[in-house]
């Protein structure tokens, strides 16, 4: 977990890491359905308070993580500040109809009850997607990857990208770094404290360009490299990372299947039961 990028190519020791890649690809992607078929907070938010606990158990460098949850939580303050700006009564139609004003500031900008419950639980939905997310990535390597999408019948070939493109993205971050602190040492300044932003972002493309088109030689090589040893002659492959399922990969078995039923169900009697609003609401 040391790297900066939160891409690991060795597995840990956590109960998350030790699922096969087959179980950790599944889980992500029925999460992601069920994340996104429902505004209910009664699904979303024990989803929530679970990743929080996915996240704790897989003992993350939390001096690298802050900084994503810096960045997404502004973003998704600033997309629901703009979603309210816009339509300040949009909890009306999500929640019923109600018109509960708390505050106005002028005739055209007010906050109701139903559009600050409506706001939260897209909060909460957001951030919901972006820990089971990260808890997903956290846990994963490359090769385990692959492994879980050719185990949803994606073709090897396309799997093989996957894993070889997230292999190189910590290559490129260590070549920069040290690419940088070569120029740095040579007096090319680059310390936020002395250098303007305009100076940064211009010697940082220099160094990316260059750095970018070097990785298309090595990705050029590795093909290459691939032909002359046959891949992609059989139809099938086997992942060396891929390992026997153990009694943890049963249990998520058993869960993410019940939890595709209660998915499929969900959306089938949302679509064709009539509804009178759109989200729960425990206030209506």
């Amino acid at each position: 977990m040391e790297n900066r990028l939160l891409i690991n190519l060795i597995p840990g020791e956590t109960f998350l890491h030790k699922l096969t890649g087959k179980t950790k690809v599944r889980t992500f992607i029925i999460l992601l359905v069920f994340i996104i078929m429902s505004f209910d907070m009664r699904l979303i938010l024990p989803l929530f308070i679970l990743s929080i606990i996915g996240l704790r158990s897989l003992k993350p460098n939390w001096k690298t993580i802050k900084y994503f949850f810096i960045v997404i939580g502004a973003v998704n303050l600033l997309n629901i500040v703009l979603f309210w700006v816009a339509d300040p009564d949009i909890g009306a139609y999500w929640c019923g109809g109600g018109h509960t004003v708390l505050f106005s500031l002028t005739g055209r900008i007010y906050l109701t009850a139903e559009t600050l419950w409506y706001l939260s639980v897209r909060f909460i939905k957001m951030i919901t997607s972006f820990m089971v997310s990260l808890v997903f990535i956290l846990s994963i390597t490359p090769s385990e990857m692959a492994a879980g999408l050719y185990s949803i019948k994606v073709p090897y070939k396309i799997c093989t990208i996957f894993s070889i493109a997230f292999r190189y993205i910590p290559d490129i971050g260590r070549d920069f770094n040290n690419i940088k602190v070569s120029l740095q040492t040579r007096g090319v300044e680059l310390d936020p404290k002395k250098a303007s932003l305009k100076s940064r972002l211009k010697q940082n493309v220099l160094i990316l360009v260059p750095l970018i088109i070097t990785s298309f030689d090595r990705v050029g090589n590795i093909s290459n490299a691939m032909d002359l040893r046959g891949y992609g002659r059989e139809k099938t492959r086997t992942y060396y990372s891929e390992h026997e399922e153990l009694k943890a990969d049963k249990v998520f078995k058993v869960i993410y299947t019940l939890l595709l039923l209660f998915c499929v169900y969900w959306i089938i009697t949302q679509n064709i039961m009539p509804q009178t609003f759109k989200m729960w609401y425990p206030f209506a």
